[in-house]
């Protein structure tokens, strides 16, 4: 990238698990960071939305950081820029504000690198800083992602159209997921285990077939996280009951929560976000939509 040119990145957000698919399953949502990357004299980090308002301005900030050390990786230093950050991401609700950084990161670096890194190398790249390949999946590929992330190889099959509504009930409660894994079990019995994967391998079978009453099924069923995150996210039960009542086929938190994600069939979404946003007068209730594409970038001359 010259003196001038702007680098432009959007990556969209996501949620992951969509109940039982733990740290494996996940969806890119229509919700959006965007970079704007022009060189400068040193590495400054702009602002300019509510989102990302105290976001660290220099070279601690998470993307530099990630895009710092990929590029060493490769045997390069990245040239400054200026970065300006819009991002309408909910931070900390469970929607995947860190995984789009980290993505953005990866993009930044292999474009002002000049790294050529591959979809696949991107996503081997992502899984390792994120430590599963869910939310950076869905934020890399854009659709469904269902992915294992081994010592060795990380494995992603995509999906890029799943027809769903999608509404969202965001506290205004910030929730880190450090904390709310605090509350799982350390544990599984085997016997645990294999109910634990038959579920999560239902739900997969469910929503490639579009059985969308079983996928709701198989959402309630999980007995890996939302029993136990359930107390750390009281809207949960409450959000579940209004939005099955109204239309919706299926509820799940979203990630590691406090954000509930709720699942309707195309054309009756707007139907459950209206009584959502009728019972909870206090929560950010969105209405959203499965978002394609994932990460794309753009170069463009200034002015343009």
């Amino acid at each position: 990238m010259n003196g001038g040119e702007m680098l432009k990145i959007v990556v969209p957000g996501s949620t992951a698990n969509l109940g039982p698919g733990f740290d494996s399953i996940g969806l890119a949502v229509s919700l959006h960071l965007t970079l704007e990357v022009v060189r400068a004299e040193a590495w400054e980090f702009v602002p300019r939305t509510a989102e990302v308002k105290s976001i660290p301005t220099g070279e601690n900030n998470l993307i530099y950081q990630v895009a710092s050390e990929l590029a060493s990786q490769y045997g390069v230093i990245l040239p400054p820029c200026r970065v300006f950050v819009s991002s309408y991401i909910p931070f900390t609700r469970g929607l995947g504000s860190s995984a789009a950084a980290i993505v953005a990161a990866i993009e930044l670096a292999n474009e002002l690198g000049r790294l050529g890194l591959s979809k696949e190398e991107k996503m081997r790249v992502a899984s390792i800083y994120e430590g599963h390949p869910d939310n950076v999946g869905a934020s890399l590929y854009g659709g469904l992602v269902i992915g294992s992330h081994l010592k060795e190889h990380t494995h992603l099959v995509h999906i890029p159209h799943i027809p769903v509504d999608l509404i969202a009930v965001v506290p205004t409660y910030e929730l880190e997921t450090k904390k709310s894994r605090t509350v799982l079990p350390d544990a599984l019995t085997r016997e645990q285990a294999v109910e634990a994967s038959a579920i999560s391998n239902v739900l997969v079978a469910a929503l490639l077939t579009h059985n969308w009453m079983l996928v709701g099924k198989m959402m309630d069923a999980d007995v890996f996280h939302q029993p136990y995150r359930e107390r750390l996210v009281p809207e949960l039960q409450h959000v579940r009951t209004v939005a099955k009542r109204n239309g919706a086929f299926g509820v799940a938190l979203s990630g590691a929560g406090p954000t509930v994600l709720c699942f309707a069939e195309q054309g009756r979404g707007k139907e459950v976000y209206a009584s959502l946003q009728v019972a909870f007068p206090h929560c950010d209730v969105r209405m959203l939509s499965v978002e394609t594409t994932g990460s794309r970038v753009y170069r463009m001359a200034l002015g343009k």
